[in-house]
């Protein structure tokens, strides 16, 4: 059952299920959509007024995984278009080649092929092969850094996400998006830094904040810096 009701300038809707449970429960989802559980029996009026005192929690989340959606403009794979690597801008020149490989120089992209088609497919394999080199080596030190909280990740995996740069499963497996590979070293770090306060605090607790602002004090500027960005 979809509902929906305003709160100051803003519309709330949310999907509203019962279940055999005794306290209604909220869940805000990646996707930015709202889901309430609510005991079987309850009335609408009391589901609503417990959901309205919520309110400012529900869109302080969904803004929370806004920030975090990627939305970075679909760019072409062409010559003289520019393309992002670790936050700079680099050209990219598509070279007829037998070699089927992409070379990063100082300014260009060299994208070596018989097919210019196949420029994007070599260009996301690049990425990939970089990703795994850099996350690696930016995740290490910060893994160190969060042994005093007796917390370690069980694997840190790269995987496209439609919705997320980066997620903690609650077996602590971190997940990273590929697509960070384009922004600075230091967002990257952010978002590593934010899934590893994850294995502290699950849930995005004043706890979880102040562990965040502990560990990575300019993070604030870094998750700006990567929605402008990758915008």
């Amino acid at each position: 059952m979809q509902r929906s009701f305003k709160y100051g300038s803003e519309e709330i809707t949310y999907t509203l299920k019962y279940s055999n449970r005794k306290t209604l429960g909220i869940a805000v989802h990646p996707d930015r959509s709202t889901e309430v559980n609510a005991p079987e029996g309850s009335s609408l009026d009391k589901i609503e007024e417990k959901v309205r005192k919520r309110a400012a929690w529900i869109l302080k989340q969904q803004d929370h995984f806004l920030a975090f959606e990627p939305r970075n403009t679909e760019r072409r794979y062409i010559t003289g278009e520019s393309h992002l690597y670790l936050g700079r801008q680099y050209q990219l020149q598509i070279i007829e080649s037998d070699e089927e490989r992409v070379k990063h120089t100082g300014r260009y992209f060299e994208v070596r092929t018989q097919d210019a088609k196949k420029a994007k497919a070599l260009m996301e394999k690049w990425y990939l092969e970089k990703a795994k080199i850099w996350f690696g080596s930016l995740a290490e030190p910060l893994i160190k850094r969060f042994e005093k909280y007796q917390v370690k990740p069980s694997k840190i995996e790269i995987r496209k996400m439609h919705y997320r740069w980066g997620s903690c499963s609650p077996k602590g497996r971190i997940l990273l998006n590929p697509e960070l590979i384009k922004a600075p070293k230091a967002c990257i770090e952010y978002v590593i830094v934010h899934e590893l306060c994850h294995l502290v605090h699950q849930d995005h607790t004043k706890a979880f904040f102040d562990l965040q602002e502990r560990e990575f004090p300019e993070w604030k500027k870094w998750k700006d810096k990567l929605e402008q960005l990758l915008a």
